[in-house]
């Protein structure tokens, strides 16, 4: 069991990247011969055969337009993988998607600004308290050390 929530890429926004990405590219579908690529949609790695996309994705800039937050040159976007068609999203009870491997949770105000970032070897409640320890964090994201790539977002807990 979790105490915080990874969220996956939402179903509307999903609907979005698959018609155009935060680039204003097209969507372009491919199978995947080998697998084990990180999907945002179901925070799953994909499987041999499976009709995925790479897509450019906002994931800051998307969540300031539904907060108000003013991130400023702080959004980016960067390479996300999700299925190409509808899934049925994440399953729940398995703990913290993508924690085989070192990662970054990085950190940011209301404001949408880093306030920092940390490097930690195993994802869990222990990087998420200490990250939200900081009452200035609204929210962390949960990044790829090897390519910096986003992975999935929590946002602090509602009191």
């Amino acid at each position: 069991m979790t105490t915080y929530t990874a969220r996956p890429v939402e179903p509307r926004v999903l609907k979005e990247l698959r018609t155009a990405d935060d680039a204003g590219r097209p969507l372009a579908p491919f199978t995947d011969d080998e697998g084990g690529a990180p999907l945002r949609c179901c925070l799953r790695n994909s499987e041999p055969g499976e009709r995925i996309a790479l897509v450019s994705y906002a994931p800051l800039r998307r969540w300031a337009a539904e907060t108000g937050a003013r991130p400023g040159a702080y959004d980016e976007q960067g390479p996300v993988f999700l299925h190409a068609e509808e899934c049925a999203g994440p399953t729940a009870g398995h703990g913290y998607p993508f924690a085989d491997a070192h990662r970054t949770v990085r950190r940011y105000s209301a404001d949408g600004h880093i306030l920092g970032g940390r490097l930690v070897e195993t994802v869990g409640d222990g990087a998420f308290r200490n990250a939200f320890d900081d009452p200035s964090v609204a929210l962390v994201h949960v990044r790829a050390v090897e390519y910096g790539c986003f992975l999935y977002e929590v946002r602090r807990p509602s009191a």
